[in-house]
């Protein structure tokens, strides 16, 4: 059973020859209510303080958690983000490396188109030199035959669009 202040404040203890001093009595039994009284209002504080510390703390450790999945939701995002950009980076560096290795085979092959085409002009050059002496040279025996007192026409130039054709004397 539990005793409460206003137990104490009404409790009535029957009389007796020799007893206990009544007044002394009831101002202890008044003490003591009194005492309690502030005990039991100072435990409801205390326990309305401890329930409101529970629910704070509840609510914090809500909290806690939100932030704890928060950070771990936000780690895995920067993750992805990392690999994504890891991705990238290497289907760039790829696409790269190809298009590089295309760049160096149109090069290599101008290159060698150029060569051959140098190689022509150079064979071209020559031949064309080798036209001129022949030319020359062919002047130079016209040159000494007229010197000579020889006729010119005799000779025919495979060069002279006239060789093919016959002389007007011919005619």
């Amino acid at each position: 059973m539990k005793v409460t202040p206003l137990d104490i404040q009404h409790k009535i203890f029957p009389r007796q020859f020799r007893g206990y001093h009544p007044d002394q009595v009831n101002r202890f039994l008044d003490e003591i209510a009194e005492t309690i009284e502030s005990l039991v209002r100072e435990n409801s504080a205390l326990r309305e303080k401890v329930s409101a510390r529970e629910a704070e703390m509840n609510n914090l450790r809500k909290a806690e958690a939100t932030l704890t999945n928060t950070l771990i939701s936000s780690q895995n995002f920067a993750d992805q983000i990392k690999l994504g950009a890891r991705q990238d980076a290497e289907r760039i560096l790829k696409e790269a490396e190809l298009k590089g290795g295309e760049m160096l085979l149109h090069a290599r092959t101008e290159l060698a188109d150029l060569q051959r085409g140098m190689a022509d002009l150079h064979r071209q050059r020559a031949l064309a030199l080798e036209r001129i002496r022949s030319t020359l040279k062919t002047f130079e025996r016209l040159l000494e035959m007229e010197e000579e007192g020889g006729s010119p026409l005799e000779l025919t130039d495979p060069i002279s669009p006239q060789a093919d054709r016959p002389s007007p004397s011919d005619a």
